[in-house]
């Protein structure tokens, strides 16, 4: 049964909830047009979209005050609100970095702490040339030659690896991956794997997790590897085919306690240098206590102990304003889950729920009421995450007139050139003239941005797909939806 629409008349009563009426109507034949076009888009979708000139003129309403799942549209509420909020974008980020120090528990002995700061871009590739983990083992094997515990410590924020609301499913895939303020890598494992004879087991290489190979190596056919691990387990288990004399296949897994993870990928370069580990890798968390959320108790994150040693080394990442546009042009989750992590440590302890109130600040800043958006996340994994089309629309308007609203629009994919929306309208006159973000969830397609008309104008847009039956996606149809509106106007 095809979800209810508004008519012309009806859109135009939802107008007022918290935007001036437009001095013109929605164009009532294009609205027509629009409804039919979505009406032959596969059966049970419920589509929601707004239309608007830059000067708030609305030009087409469907459902505009219902809310959606956004999926990955969450990263734009994410990454505005760092735009609005956090000065010197365009500086090397000497607050993120990643360091490391020896502390002392007797005359002899002392445990290396590699302690994060929220950067996500971390290295400890062996072509890694800035931001590398390496340099932080070299600052320890110049100072000793002997440690016992290899300790990693993301206590920077709370202990939320995960967001509410998102797939326990999501987990062992890198798109699921935990958050910590001690990332490295994108808190990814790469697990290789290369067939034998026909009937055999492929060989694999998978460090760090325990491997239970059920997969066989096939003497034709199609490659089709699987893998599958319990949230916070060590063991993965893999499963499929791979065929014989096929090259290599690479699977990338996620990390359900990156702090240990960065601790031992620490040990392994330290053991490479020459120093001795004679104790274990650990790792420190701070546990996340809903109560620390009454203001009167927010610290900014936990005070360092009295007396504790100056850093051996510290890592200053490159500029903020670059993994701004890595994570809306690629829809990077572990980067925008981190950068609302941040947020919540200009007004209190880290926290997802800091980092949200930190974007509803800029919401009201915008003009939006609170009623028609809701977020557990920043990068739109969490189901429980709700916006009205409507509600970013006025963002986007909003945004473009701010200093820093021509830079943020830059971090969106480009229809047809790049991120991902690089496949998408090609050969159309949208091709690089769609500047928008991108969101796909189970049952769920989001677009939202600003596209050039065929008139030169700019319209602004915010469109979304829920209950999308199966795996049939709607993105085909919300396209053809946007060609024919900026086709009319």
């Amino acid at each position: 049964m095809q979800a209810p629409r508004f008519s012309p008349l009806a859109a135009l009563s939802a107008f007022a909830l918290f935007v001036a009426a437009p001095a013109e109507a929605v164009q009532p034949a294009l609205q027509q047009r629009v409804e039919a076009s979505l009406d032959e888009a596969v059966p049970g979708t419920r589509f929601g979209l707004m239309v608007t000139t830059e000067d708030g003129r609305e030009l087409v309403a469907v459902n505009a005050d219902d809310r959606f799942i956004p999926a990955s549209n969450t990263k734009m509420l994410t990454t505005a609100a760092v735009f609005a909020t956090m000065a010197g974008l365009d500086q090397p980020d000497a607050r993120g970095g990643a360091s490391v120090r020896l502390e002392q528990h007797g005359p002899r002995v002392a445990d290396v702490i590699l302690t994060g700061r929220g950067d996500a871009r971390l290295s400890s590739a062996p072509d890694c040339v800035t931001n590398c983990l390496a340099a932080l083992a070299d600052a320890v094997a110049a100072r000793t030659r002997r440690v016992r515990h290899v300790v990693g410590d993301d206590t920077l924020f709370p202990d939320q690896r995960w967001s509410p609301g998102m797939s326990w499913n999501n987990i062992q895939s890198r798109y699921g991956t935990a958050i910590s303020a001690l990332t490295i890598d994108d808190n990814e494992l790469v697990m290789r794997v290369t067939p034998g004879r026909p009937g055999e087991r492929p060989a694999v290489e998978l460090p760090y997790y325990e491997l239970v190979n059920a997969a066989t190596t096939a003497a034709e056919g199609e490659t089709e590897l699987r893998f599958h691990r319990m949230p916070n387990s060590r063991t993965v288990r893999l499963t499929g085919t791979i065929v014989a004399g096929a090259e290599p296949e690479t699977l990338r897994l996620g990390i359900d306690d990156p702090a240990h993870f960065a601790a031992w990928r620490l040990r392994t370069l330290l053991e490479a240098r020459g120093v001795r580990i004679t104790g274990e890798v650990q790792a420190r968390h701070r546990p996340f206590a809903p109560e620390a959320d009454d203001p009167a108790k927010r610290t900014g994150g936990p005070a360092p102990r009295p007396g504790e040693p100056e850093a051996l080394a510290r890592l200053t990442p490159p500029p903020l304003a670059g993994d701004l546009t890595h994570v809306n042009k690629v829809s990077q989750n572990l980067h925008s889950e981190l950068l609302i992590r941040r947020l919540g440590l200009n007004a209190g302890s880290g926290s997802i729920e800091d980092g949200v109130a930190a974007i509803a600040g800029m919401m009201a800043q915008a003009g939006v009421p609170r009623t028609a958006w809701d977020l557990s996340d920043g990068s739109g994994m969490s189901t429980y995450n709700r916006l009205s089309p409507r509600s970013i629309a006025s963002l986007l308007r909003w945004a473009a007139a701010q200093p820093w609203g021509a830079a943020w629009r830059e971090t969106f994919p480009v229809a047809g050139v790049d991120g991902t929306l690089a496949r998408r309208f090609r050969g159309t006159p949208l091709e690089g003239r769609l500047f928008a973000k991108t969101g796909t969830l189970n049952a769920t397609n989001a677009l939202s941005g600003y596209l050039t008309a065929r008139s030169g104008r700019t319209l602004i847009f915010s469109f979304y797909a829920n209950d999308v039956p199966g795996d049939a996606g709607a993105t085909e149809h919300m396209d053809r939806t946007l060609a024919l509106i900026a086709a009319e106007n």
